[in-house]
């Protein structure tokens, strides 16, 4: 009998400590998910000039477009989808704290692309890629402070 309630106590310790590290996203989930999908399809409009962001990503397009293409797809997709499946708390916070960071990148490489005749850099204006990237990325990144928030 006692046997019994040390399993019982221990895999309620059990459940209680893997709750503990996780978070619930219920429809928040698939927002994020929205999210990240639309940043992708981000990447495959032009960005800088007739570069897509995949390009601008590889190093084409100068480097403040390609700081945000990086930012963008490490926090933005990789670390998304991996928080996504793993539903870790410290993950997500991770997402929402980079989040802002590349939000932040996005804003310095539109006013890059927006300034670019003043310094000769590639581009002459943002693209609509580039434009969709940083208000997807924005999105996420209040999602996940939402969902980084909301664990009790």
């Amino acid at each position: 009998m006692s046997d019994d309630y040390d399993r019982l106590a221990a895999d309620v310790d059990h459940a209680v400590t893997k709750a503990s590290r996780t978070v619930e996203l219920g429809r928040r989930g698939f927002v994020i998910a929205v999210l990240v999908f639309v940043l992708l399809v981000g990447q495959l409009l032009p960005w800088v000039g007739d570069h897509v962001g995949w390009e601008v990503l590889l190093g084409r397009g100068g480097g403040i477009p390609q700081l945000f293409a990086t930012t963008s797809t490490v926090i933005g997709v990789l670390a998304s989808a991996l928080t996504l499946m793993t539903r870790r708390w410290w993950l997500a916070w991770v997402c929402a704290m980079g989040g802002w960071f590349a939000s932040v990148d996005g804003l310095l490489a539109i006013w890059s692309q927006q300034s670019s005749v003043a310094n000769g850099a590639a581009g002459r204006g943002p693209g609509i890629g580039m434009i969709i990237a940083l208000i997807a990325m924005i999105l996420l990144a209040a999602q996940w402070m939402r969902t980084a928030w909301s664990r009790t």
